[in-house]
C-alpha cells in the first residue's frame, strides 16, 4: 500500500482503490459519477512540434495537483486569481505494464518556459521561470485545457519525454475527499503555525479535514527546511494515508457515494481520459504491477544558489543525471530503486554551472554576439572566462576535450536543441560554445 496508494492516489488516484468497487453502483449513480469528470480538449492545443514517441506501447501521464484561487477572494493569497499548479509529477506506465515510475518536479524548478497560448488571443514569450508558472499562462483565462497545454510544453521540452495523457486535481474536491473519510491523521514531529497555509497544528498525532487538511498539503516554510522538496514528502504520505483509509473505510454505499462525487468533481483529465472506465483500466493497470517494481523519485536536482548566488528559493536539474533519467523512461528502460540510489548518491556532489569554464565564440557573423551571449550563460550561473570570433555556424556548437564531457552536457542540457561534441582539437580546460543565430531562440 505504501508505494501503490500514492500512485493511486495521483492518478485519478484519488478515485483508484474505491473505483474497483464502483461496479456495483446503480446506473444512474453511475452516469452522475461519470458525468462528474470534465475533460479537456488539450490534444488541439499542442501543435505538431512534440518529441517523438520513442516507446510505443507505454504510457506518459503528466499529473497536476492544482490549487486555483479563483471565486476564493484572499483566503490563500492576495491576488491570485488564476489558476496555479501546486504539485507536478509524470507518471511512466511500461508498455508491458510490468513496471512504472513516478518523477516529481518541484514547483520551484527553473526551466524554459516556452511560447504559450495565453487562451485571451495573445501569446507568452519564451523565458526562463520556475515550472509551475506554465499553469498560470495557459490558465489566465480559467481554461483548463491550455493551461494543461502549456504545462505539457514546458514538460516536453524540458525532459523530451512525450506526454500522452492529462490529469489534474483541484483544492476543493480534494477537501471533500478528506471530509468524507472523516479526515485523516498526521503526525507532525514539531508545531507547524503558517499564515500562509492558514494552519496552526500542534505537535504530535492528530486527524485533519477541512482547511486544516488543505493547509497541511499546502504549507511549506514553516516546516523543515521550507522548501518544495520537503512538501512533496509531505504530500506523498498524505497521499498515502488517505488511499489507506479509502480502501478500509468505504464499505458502505452512501460513504463511497459521498467520496466518488467528491473525487469525480474534483478531476479533470484529456478527453481519452474522461470517464470512470478509461479512470478505472488506468487504475487496475498500476494495481497489477508489483510493488516492488513501483519507483518514486524527485528528479535530481540541486539548489540554484550554487549557480546564482542571489537565488535562494528555486532549483535546478542535476545534469547529465536528469538527462539520464529522461532518456530511460522515453526509450521504455526501467528506472528502478538501484537507479534512484545513484541519482541519490551523485546529488551528494553535483557538477553546477558556476562550476563550468566557458570559452564563447560569435558565429554569427554579426558584432557583438558573443558578448551577449556570454552575458546570458552568465545569467545561468556559467563562468564564461573568454569571448571571441569564431567559424560561421546557423546552429550552436558545443565541442570539448576529453576530460569536460560531463561538464559540457551540463551546457547542452540548458541549451535546448544543441549537443555536445569531443574534439581532440578543443582549447583545454574550457568548453567552447560556437554561438549561431539559433542562439537567441533558445530563451537563455
Amino acid at each position: 500500500m505504501t508505494r501503490r496508494g500514492r500512485i493511486l492516489a495521483w492518478t485519478g488516484g484519488i478515485l483508484g482503490v474505491v473505483l474497483l468497487g464502483a461496479g456495483g453502483t446503480g446506473f444512474w449513480v453511475y452516469q452522475h459519477l461519470d458525468g462528474n469528470i470534465q475533460g479537456a480538449d488539450v490534444g488541439s492545443k499542442l501543435g505538431g512540434d512534440r518529441p517523438a514517441n520513442l516507446s510505443p506501447g507505454s504510457k506518459n501521464i503528466l499529473v497536476v495537483g492544482s490549487d486555483s484561487r479563483a471565486g476564493m477572494g484572499d483566503k490563500y493569497g492576495k491576488g491570485l486569481e488564476t489558476m496555479q499548479s501546486d504539485t507536478l509529477m509524470v507518471l511512466h506506465i511500461s508498455a508491458d505494464r510490468k513496471w512504472a515510475t513516478a518523477v516529481s518536479f518541484p514547483r520551484d524548478s527553473w526551466v524554459q518556459i516556452p511560447a504559450c497560448d495565453r487562451g485571451d488571443g495573445t501569446k507568452s514569450k519564451p523565458h526562463r521561470f520556475k515550472i509551475n508558472e506554465a499553469f498560470s499562462i495557459g490558465g489566465l483565462s480559467g481554461d483548463v485545457a491550455n493551461a494543461a497545454a502549456c504545462t505539457i510544453q514546458t514538460v516536453e521540452k524540458s525532459t523530451g519525454l512525450r506526454i500522452d495523457h492529462f490529469t489534474s486535481v483541484d483544492f476543493q474536491g480534494f477537501k471533500g475527499m478528506v471530509n468524507a473519510l472523516g479526515g485523516i491523521e498526521v503526525c507532525p514531529k514539531q508545531a507547524i503555525h503558517d499564515v500562509k497555509a492558514h494552519l496552526d497544528l500542534e505537535a504530535g498525532c492528530q486527524t485533519v479535514k477541512d482547511e486544516k487538511a488543505l493547509g497541511y498539503v499546502r504549507t511549506r516554510y514553516s516546516v523543515g527546511d521550507g522548501s518544495d522538496l520537503g512538501r512533496i514528502g509531505r504530500q506523498q504520505e498524505f497521499m498515502k494515508a488517505l488511499a489507506a483509509k479509502a480502501q478500509s473505510k468505504l464499505t458502505s454505499p452512501g460513504d463511497l457515494y459521498g467520496f466518488l462525487d467528491s473525487a469525480t468533481k474534483s478531476i479533470t483529465t484529456d478527453k481519452e481520459l474522461a470517464g470512470l472506465k478509461p479512470l478505472y483500466d488506468l487504475a487496475a493497470t498500476v494495481k497489477d504491477i508489483p510493488q516492488d517494481r513501483l519507483t518514486f523519485m524527485t528528479v535530481p536536482n540541486y539548489p540554484r544558489e550554487a549557480d546564482v548566488p542571489t537565488d535562494k528559493a528555486n532549483v535546478v536539474w542535476q545534469y547529465p543525471q536528469a538527462g539520464s533519467l529522461f532518456s530511460d523512461l522515453a526509450h521504455d528502460r526501467e528506472v528502478g530503486e538501484a537507479a534512484k540510489k545513484k541519482f541519490e548518491e551523485a546529488a551528494k556532489s553535483p557538477v553546477t554551472a558556476r562550476s563550468v569554464r566557458l570559452r564563447v565564440l560569435n558565429g554569427t557573423g554579426g558584432n557583438g554576439q558573443a558578448a551577449i551571449a556570454a552575458n546570458s550563460l552568465r545569467k545561468l550561473g556559467f563562468t564564461v572566462i573568454a569571448t571571441d570570433n569564431g567559424s560561421r555556424t546557423e546552429k550552436t556548437l558545443i565541442t570539448y576535450p576529453p576530460a569536460l564531457k560531463t561538464q559540457a552536457e551540463v551546457l547542452a542540457a540548458r541549451l535546448p536543441g544543441t549537443k555536445a561534441t569531443e574534439s581532440a582539437d578543443a582549447a583545454p580546460g574550457v568548453v567552447t560554445v560556437t554561438v549561431g543565430s539559433d542562439f537567441a531562440e533558445m530563451g537563455s
